[in-house]
């Protein structure tokens, strides 16, 4: 009766060792995530930039040359626009470096930069933190944008405007404080 469990047990480690090894090499699947979002970092990083430089040579031009349309009424809203860009970008990096190291492997560089560094995340919860705050940073920029260019027209729209950014102000309160609870 032994042997006939050894034997069972041998067949039965026989089929279970390719299979593990391909559902550990299934890990390998994020990559279809990881690169993608790097990528896509890349791209909105140049898409931010060349709209600071176009946004520059406008104003080179509307200053040194008198030309084009008035560029006080779009600089504020565009720099906003090319900021939500780059936030963006960096939840992409954050996400990709992050999904990465935790499937794949840890990144030798970000290691060296201590546990601090948005690159260096060890479990989901931390990757989802992180990913969050800057997404909200994004939303409060988006904030900003909308706020430049409200118009008021009653005693209420300044009320309302107020009470938002009382709302918001205590919503990054209490972000910051969960996140020194965290800490220590």
């Amino acid at each position: 009766m032994k042997k006939n469990d050894s034997a069972s047990v041998k067949s039965y480690s026989h089929l279970e060792q390719p299979f593990e090894k391909a559902l550990w090499r299934s890990r390998l699947l994020v990559m279809f995530a990881v690169v993608p979002s790097i990528l896509a970092a890349l791209l909105l990083f140049c898409i931010g930039t060349l709209d600071i430089v176009k946004l520059m040579m406008q104003a080179a031009d509307y200053y040194l040359h008198q030309e084009g349309p008035d560029i006080h009424d779009t600089v504020v809203p565009q720099i906003i626009i090319a900021i939500d860009i780059y936030l963006i970008a960096v939840v992409l990096l954050i996400f990709g470096t992050g999904i990465y190291r935790l499937f794949v492997s840890p990144i030798d560089e970000a290691e060296n930069h201590g546990t601090s560094h948005p690159f260096n995340v060890h479990s989901f919860d931390q990757l989802k933190d992180k990913i969050a705050r800057v997404v909200i940073l994004a939303v409060i920029i988006e904030f900003f944008r909308a706020v430049v260019d409200i118009r008021f027209e009653t005693p209420l729209d300044a009320i309302n405007l107020a009470v938002s950014i009382l709302a918001l102000a205590g919503g990054l309160f209490l972000m910051s404080h969960a996140h020194r609870d965290k800490e220590h």
